[in-house]
């Protein structure tokens, strides 16, 4: 039973309808994904250059931070909600939120690839692997939903 609540939680929170809910005004929702992006993006970045050997692979290392991209990338769905398109320098395109299933179909797509990330990151060959396939989400994403 706990686990089926734990569950539905975790999907309310990911919802649009979450976010206006958590956030007092759309300011506060756009910093909120901001700031979850820019740290998970930070552990990712660990990943990458342990990934493609530009520093020594750690395993330790490794397993921390996939452990917390997994974690972090849950967070920045909830600052999708409405009237979260324009402000604070936003770089959303208007496109997610008018193919909202396309967005949350790309999403689901990187939290899915995110979460293989920290059984791949006890070796090297493994981890560029599963790293590989999550950053060509993320790259998907930014290419359809992020102004550069």
């Amino acid at each position: 039973m706990k686990s089926i609540l734990a569950a539905a939680v975790a999907l309310a929170a990911l919802s649009p309808l979450a976010a206006q809910a958590q956030f007092a005004k759309p300011e506060d929702a756009i910093k909120y994904r901001q700031s979850a992006f820019t740290v998970m993006g930070s552990h990712f970045g660990r990943l990458g250059a342990m990934a493609n050997g530009r520093v020594p692979f750690d395993a330790k290392v490794a397993t921390d931070n996939a452990n917390l991209v997994a974690t972090l990338a849950r967070l920045p769905g909830a600052g999708f909600g409405a009237g979260t398109e324009t402000g604070l320098n936003t770089r959303a395109k208007p496109e997610i939120w008018k193919d909202t299933a396309k967005f949350q179909a790309a999403y689901e797509k990187m939290l899915d690839a995110t979460s293989k990330l920290p059984a791949a990151a006890n070796d090297p060959a493994t981890l560029k692997t599963a790293f590989g396939a999550a950053a060509a989400t993320c790259k998907g994403c930014h290419d359809d939903f992020r102004r550069e």
